[in-house]
């Protein structure tokens, strides 16, 4: 059964998320701390495997104006990188609200403010999926 994975590319870490296998819903996986690269791909390699993944949505933080700034730059050239290791197709969601998102969520959670950056990528890793999920389904 496949399903269809959703990364929170970050500069300290990748949140990740994945469909269920009738790909409706989607759930944190884990957040990877980032070492270097390559290192960060063996993982996402590892759970595209593990998990039957055939489609990856990757979060583009786009500025409010919707254009690339900085820090989609940065997603983009890691995607490259895990390009090159995977035939797996990559696709890309808007993902501006992602982070205020996943915030207000552990707020009426109401996980204590020094825990919450244990969570949010891995939740805003699952609103970039999800987002893409309901989109797919309503056509």
């Amino acid at each position: 059964m496949s399903r269809i994975m959703g990364l929170d590319v970050g500069d300290k870490t990748i949140g990740v998320a994945l469909s269920d296998p009738m790909f409706l819903l989607a759930q944190a996986k884990e957040t990877i701390k980032r070492k270097k690269a390559s290192l960060d791909i063996q993982r996402l390699l590892e759970i595209i495997d593990e998990n039957d993944v055939n489609l990856i949505v990757v979060g583009l933080p786009k500025n409010m104006n919707n254009t690339i700034g900085p820090q989609s730059m940065k997603v983009m050239s890691f995607v490259d990188l895990l390009k090159k290791q995977t035939d797996v197709e990559i696709v890309y969601e808007d993902e501006r609200m992602t982070t205020i998102q996943s915030e207000s969520v552990l707020i009426d959670m109401k996980v204590r403010r020094e825990n919450r950056k244990q969570y949010i990528d891995k939740i805003a890793a699952t609103f970039i999926l999800q987002t893409y999920l309901d989109r797919r389904k309503n056509g």
